[in-house]
């Protein structure tokens, strides 16, 4: 049966982000660490979303949510710096996505290492410093008190000289914490963390990136296909839908008019004791079911 799509309202402006008490050395008072203007991303003839306005100050926490192809990893990937908008804008710090990678922390889905791999937890941690997030270390001084610090911010001390792939889903995603904070980012970029992980291993990785964006001022970025783990943190939701968006805290994008003008359809919003249920989401335009916006009920 064709669904027939009603007309859409230009998104609103970003609504104003709370005002957070400790500012990075690295942005200046009052200036969003992440700033994007007015921006479009393309592939070929399909438009990912466009028109994306967005302030992000210190030590605010947005989530970001959609369907499977509704470009959340695309942001990503364009704060980055590997995937140029098609129009607009992208600042971080002031300074265009890929220069400003030192300024950027990011956090990757939870994928089980080979346990034969040769490193240890701390030497994953040392990438974050000297050979990135994607490289093999860079010869030269290692900083390993900055390595020690970061994992024993996250909890990982202990078992920072057994090899990685040897450790736990949750043990081996404290490790990839430890790496995105290690250089002291003024943004931390999280791009479906909690995949893969128990409820117990999802608490606590929630838990650490929000004590960083507490006592840091971190700003936060947190890509995920479930609002409920990160509810108790969220400033902001920007929520992805067939190249449109809805921006706004989670009292407002969270509601059933909100969702049905988003979706083009009558969509449901369900609360109980704290967490969302969102019912009735239509396939997307690309024919699969709309997984990532059924937020489950749990326990």
């Amino acid at each position: 049966m064709t669904r027939r799509r009603a007309m859409v309202p230009p998104a609103m402006p970003p609504t104003t982000p709370p005002t957070r008490p400790r500012t990075p050395a690295s942005t200046p008072a009052g200036a969003p660490v992440l700033r994007i203007e007015d921006a479009t991303l393309a592939y070929g003839t399909r438009t990912v979303w466009s028109g994306l306005r967005l302030d992000l100050v210190p030590g605010e926490f947005l989530a970001v949510l959609g369907a499977n192809g509704s470009g959340k990893t695309s942001l990503v990937r364009a704060v980055l710096g590997l995937a140029p908008l098609s129009a607009g804008r992208l600042t971080v710090c002031g300074r265009a996505p890929g220069r400003a990678n030192d300024l950027v922390g990011y956090v990757q889905q939870q994928r089980p290492l080979d346990p034969l791999t040769p490193l240890r937890a701390r030497d994953v941690v040392r990438q974050g410093l000297d050979g990135h997030r994607w490289g093999l270390a860079r010869p030269g001084r290692v900083p390993w008190p900055a390595v020690e610090a970061a994992l024993r911010e996250v909890g990982a001390l202990e078992y920072a000289d057994r090899p990685v792939g040897l450790l736990s889903g949750g043990e081996q995603q404290r490790v990839r914490v430890a790496q995105a904070i290690v250089s002291d980012p003024a943004l931390l970029l999280c791009d479906e963390p909690l995949l893969s992980l128990d409820v117990r291993s999802q608490r606590t990785i929630t838990g650490l990136v929000d004590d960083r964006r507490q006592r840091h001022g971190t700003a936060v970025v947190f890509v995920t296909h479930d609002i409920n783990p990160v509810l108790p943190y969220v400033d902001r939701v920007l929520y992805l839908v067939d190249g449109r968006f809805r921006l706004g805290p989670p009292a407002e994008v969270f509601t059933g008019p909100a969702l049905s003008a988003l979706y083009g359809s009558p969509v449901e919003v369900i609360r109980r004791d704290g967490l969302v249920l969102v019912a009735g989401v239509p396939a997307t335009s690309g024919g699969r079911a709309d997984h990532d916006a059924r937020e489950r009920l749990v326990s």
